[in-house]
């Protein structure tokens, strides 16, 4: 099968720190800071090719908002906010082990204890 052009990338959109992860995940990553981090997601909008574009909520809390003008009368990317692990680890009150424990669970079905 040939790449067409309604071939879509998608990518995440993260800070330095997170970015390695989602890189050793095999992701495509976009690098910003909370300041840059809305100029950014608007310039790889309007740049196309995207057809997802997941967003730390880290850095924008709600990507739809934030960029409502830009995708004012775009079907795509969809913007799927996703958690940040900065603020997922923040709190005392999180078990960090348990937190990834549960995500390996959910994602592949069973515990691995090492």
């Amino acid at each position: 099968m040939t790449q067409g052009t309604n071939t879509h990338r998608v990518a995440v959109l993260s800070d330095a720190e997170t970015a390695t992860g989602y890189r050793l995940a095999g992701a495509q990553v976009i690098e910003a800071t909370p300041e840059t981090a809305v100029r950014t997601l608007e310039q790889a909008i309007t740049e196309g090719g995207y057809g997802l574009i997941a967003v730390d909520t880290g850095l924008i809390p709600d990507p739809a908002s934030a960029t409502a003008r830009v995708m004012r009368g775009r079907d795509l990317p969809i913007l799927l906010p996703i958690p940040s692990l900065r603020d997922a680890f923040a709190s005392d009150a999180v078990d960090a082990k348990a937190y990834m424990g549960k995500l390996v669970r959910d994602t592949i079905g069973f515990d691995i204890k090492l």
